[in-house]
């Protein structure tokens, strides 16, 4: 959309409610951010609203008042669009609408837009219809007389259905066809995943704030030529490439997508199992843009979300991003122990994240020590591919061998163990 005539671009005018305990200040970077999400949507921001208000108005959001200074401001620089930062109730919306004569959205729906735009795969394309049909459901009611004339037709009973009713009987349909359709696409990923498990490989997974360059160290890293671009919600599709450590040991990494404020509940929700890779990954490498002017309230917010999606007791390595620009990177790490600090686009600092990745991946394996029979040559080899071999003497009957095994595979081996040989 960046390649569209600014002409042709519409004009957006963005409005921001400060309510207590939310300061001024953190309205206006909320608004910031929401100007970057309608520029990647393909619109330019004509002028912006910050409103404080005890709390938001139940009819029009803003008041009726701010709303008739809306319309007249939108039509000073003649916006086709008023975007909300915060998700208006289909109430709110239609009462807009009517007073500011032009079309009323909220962050929801352009980040459902810029969604859209983004996704290529079958399974993308699914997972964002079904959000914006989760999204516009709700918002169907009173959108035009359309909607409340008679459509009966030949061979119909009775008084008819209204074309809201026929709308809203389609959506349903469409939607429990999508369901069943990434129902099935679940499965087959979760058959993948399976197979991936039965090779014992750990699994690392790049999370973070969208834009914060999760594709570019996943480029940095393993070479996985996967496109990157400078706007928001770039990656839909969640990558995954083979890595080793410093140490020698394979792991899978995962490239996902990109979180932000307010993420739309209905898209966690269509997305659930595409994030599925995030929660039954062994380590999450949280990737911070040390240049953001709020890289505290980025951390939170996707920690927020990986709450939401079951994520939240994964354990996480902060690697703070974009060191080569930062003056505030040495900082941060300093403030949040255990952290690193690296540039994905020069390379520098990726040493010391492997190495940290390595470390925290050893520490969560359990070292035991196991009692082989000689002929049972066949487990020797696998506890070889599946855990790190530390050593191996020789008894009269067996041999004795300390391994460091994950949790799954020390009770695959439970057998054994001194005790039960």
């Amino acid at each position: 959309m960046s390649l569209i005539d600014r002409s042709l671009r519409e004009k957006i005018v963005l409005v921001g409610v400060t309510v207590p305990p939310e300061s001024e200040e953190e309205t206006e970077r909320h608004l910031d951010e929401l100007a970057l999400l309608v520029d990647t949507a393909g619109a330019d921001e004509a002028a912006r609203v910050l409103q404080r208000r005890d709390h938001p108005d139940p009819a029009t959001y803003v008041g009726r008042g701010k709303a008739e200074e809306l319309r007249d401001l939108s039509n000073a620089v003649d916006a086709d669009t008023v975007v909300f930062d915060d998700e208006l109730t289909p109430a709110q919306s239609r009462n807009l609408e009517k007073i500011l004569g032009r079309t009323a959205i909220d962050r929801t729906a352009v980040i459902l837009d810029i969604f859209a735009q983004n996704a290529h795969t079958q399974e993308g394309k699914a997972q964002v219809e079904l959000a914006q049909l989760r999204y516009r459901l709700p918002r169907l009611r009173g959108r035009g007389r359309a909607f409340s004339q008679q459509a009966g037709g030949i061979g119909t009973r009775g008084p008819g259905e209204t074309q809201l009713e026929v709308d809203r009987r389609r959506l349903v349909r469409r939607m429990s066809r999508l369901e069943g359709d990434l129902g099935r696409l679940t499965e087959q990923r979760r058959l993948q995943r399976k197979s991936r498990h039965r090779s014992r490989l750990a699994t690392v997974s790049l999370v973070g704030y969208t834009n914060a360059g999760k594709s570019t160290l996943l480029n940095r890293l393993t070479d996985a030529g996967v496109l990157v671009e400078d706007r928001l919600f770039a990656t839909l599709d969640p990558r995954t490439r083979r890595l080793e450590l410093p140490g020698g040991e394979p792991v899978l990494v995962s490239d996902t997508v990109g979180f932000v404020r307010k993420l739309p509940h209905q898209l966690v929700e269509a997305f659930r199992s595409t994030l599925e890779v995030v929660t039954e990954s062994d380590l999450l490498v949280h990737v911070v843009d040390s240049t953001s002017p709020e890289p505290d309230g980025q951390i939170e917010a996707v920690r927020t979300v990986l709450e939401e999606i079951g994520a939240g007791e994964v354990p996480e390595l902060l690697a703070f991003n974009k060191g080569d620009v930062s003056t505030e990177a040495s900082r941060l790490a300093a403030r949040h122990p255990g952290s690193v600090v690296l540039s994905a686009l020069t390379g520098a600092g990726t040493d010391d994240l492997l190495a940290a990745v390595g470390d925290r991946l050893r520490a969560a394996a359990r070292v035991i020590e196991l009692v082989v029979p000689y002929e049972r040559g066949d487990v020797l080899a696998a506890l070889h591919r599946e855990g790190e071999v530390l050593s191996v003497s020789n008894d009269t009957d067996a041999a004795r061998v300390r391994v460091r095994l994950d949790i799954v595979g020390a009770s695959r081996f439970a057998e054994f163990l001194p005790e039960r040989v």
